[in-house]
């Protein structure tokens, strides 16, 4: 059964850091684009960082600069390195195949606040 499964948000300080983690099932992880994704309440989920299987990487303009993605083929896990955290990081943070999701597992939440 295909699965999802992040780990790693807490409440952190604004200047602060975060290192997101995503364990996938072989079946989504494969030779798939990867992301990790935020939501908060009231907007759509949004794709903030994607990593190819080859290692491409490409980022939202909000995070870019701040976050590095990366991924370990070996062991079918996502990471997310979360620097220089804002309030307006604070959400749910999720990760998925991109374009072709899977269905979503439940997600981490990341506060910032002091």
């Amino acid at each position: 059964q295909a699965r999802l499964v992040e780990s790693g948000g807490g409440l952190v300080q604004p200047g602060g850091s975060l290192r997101l983690s995503c364990a996938a099932s072989g079946s989504i992880f494969a030779s798939n684009t990867m992301g990790w994704y935020r939501q908060t309440p009231g907007k759509e989920r949004e794709l903030v960082a994607a990593t190819t299987s080859g290692g491409r990487t490409n980022y939202a303009d909000s995070v870019r600069g701040r976050f590095t993605i990366s991924r370990d083929n070996a062991r079918n896990m996502v990471y997310l390195q979360m620097n220089s955290l804002k309030p307006e990081d604070t959400a749910v943070y999720y990760c998925n195949a991109y374009p072709n999701l899977h269905s979503w597992g439940q997600g981490t939440q990341v506060t910032v606040s002091s």
